[in-house]
């Protein structure tokens, strides 16, 4: 994720920040040491300081039964709504789903239950049953917090860990992408719910049903995504049309090429006749180069080398999923003797996708009724 930095790294998990969370702690801190004293400020920060390490846990809770069942976790990110764990993919069987939707919340109420003992053995009983009290003692806030989180977490709407366990028993009765469909718009609709009452309550509703919102519509869009990739080869959606640079080359040549045609992305090759593959050069690369006003340098010396290279009969899947986590808009096909004999580009997959849905789309009507 941009803007994010990692600050830790726990069981192999890197633990990354986000610009914006630690925007908000400032936001914190300066408007209430203005309106009332920066200890109180200094304290509030810190509350929500352990607030979100009981979030790490959560996400922690997450990834680490996820590795359970043979899933990798990316890394989790730190927002100022949340933490998100980022997992290579879904786990395969939604009994395993449940259980990784809701590892989470159960960290929440085994540690709401380690500090209700702290409470309880320090006499904290007053504590729990004066609103007024509870507020004003640390741990009794820190225990509220978390019974609110895994609350809160369990309402079914997708992309929240209830809204997984809702998608993940609609799975057992309908195929993946039917069961998200559905899971996202019920998703959307307590959105718009947590949205009017934002609008008449709490305003911080509001940023939690624009996340819920639009979190909901990029989960379907990437399942609809991935199911219609499913099964296909890299040979279905590569361009074979395209041109080429030699690394040896200047600048100026990538620039001829991308204003006399259509193609943004260029393989790079070794000098010589059938020369190997060195890597990309983008149109992105190009231009940021180009914006030192040198058009003389090699080629060579800015292309991308860390997209790797796809083969013909390799799932499109897996390629994507790479191509979106080393932020390539396009990869090389190498055949099996070596030879470049195509290009895979995110726009061309984008279009396989839209194709595969309107097909699936005309499948569906022809099999209704006439």
């Amino acid at each position: 994720m941009r803007w994010s930095w990692q600050f830790a790294k726990v069981a192999g998990i890197p633990i990354r920040v986000h610009a914006t969370f630690l925007i908000f702690l400032v936001f914190i801190y300066v408007v209430l040491a203005r309106g009332q004293s920066p200890a109180l400020a200094l304290e509030t920060v810190g509350f929500f300081l352990a607030l979100f390490a009981c979030v790490v846990l959560h996400e922690l809770g997450h990834a680490l039964t996820a590795r359970r069942y043979g899933v990798r976790t990316r890394d989790i990110t730190l927002l100022p709504i949340g933490g998100v764990a980022r997992l290579e993919r879904i786990p395969e069987k939604p009994s395993q789903e449940i259980a990784v939707a809701l590892a989470g919340p159960a960290v929440n109420f085994l540690i709401a239950a380690v500090l209700l003992a702290i409470l309880l053995g320090g006499g904290g009983t007053r504590v729990l049953d004066n609103p007024t009290a509870l507020q004003g003692n640390f741990l009794a806030r820190l225990f509220a917090y978390n019974v609110f989180l895994a609350i809160f977490n369990l309402i079914p709407a997708f992309p929240m860990d209830g809204g997984r366990v809702l998608r993940a028993l609609l799975a057992t009765r309908l195929d993946y992408l039917r069961a998200t469909q559905i899971a996202a718009n019920v998703g959307q609709g307590i959105a718009l719910l947590f949205g009017l009452v934002g609008l008449f309550g709490n305003p911080f509703l509001l940023f939690i049903a624009l996340f819920v919102f639009i979190g909901a519509g990029q989960e379907a869009a990437a399942v609809q995504m991935r199911s219609a990739f499913e099964g296909v080869p890299v040979s279905r959606a590569m361009i074979r049309d395209f041109r080429t640079l030699r690394g040896d080359e200047p600048l100026s040549r990538a620039v001829e090429l991308l204003l006399g045609g259509h193609q943004q992305d260029f393989p790079v090759l070794g000098s010589g006749p059938g020369g190997p593959v060195l890597g990309i050069l983008t149109r992105a690369d190009l231009l940021t180069s180009l914006a030192s006003g040198r058009t003389d340098r090699r080629i060579e010396e800015v292309a991308k080398r860390s997209c790797g290279t796809a083969h013909p009969r390799e799932m499109l899947e897996g390629v994507f999923r790479r191509m979106q986590e080393k932020g390539c808009p396009a990869v090389p096909v190498i055949d099996a003797d070596g030879s470049l004999v195509g290009m895979v580009t995110l726009e061309n997959v984008g279009e396989l996708a839209m194709v595969q849905a309107a097909l699936g789309g005309a499948r569906a009507r022809g099999a209704g009724p006439a």
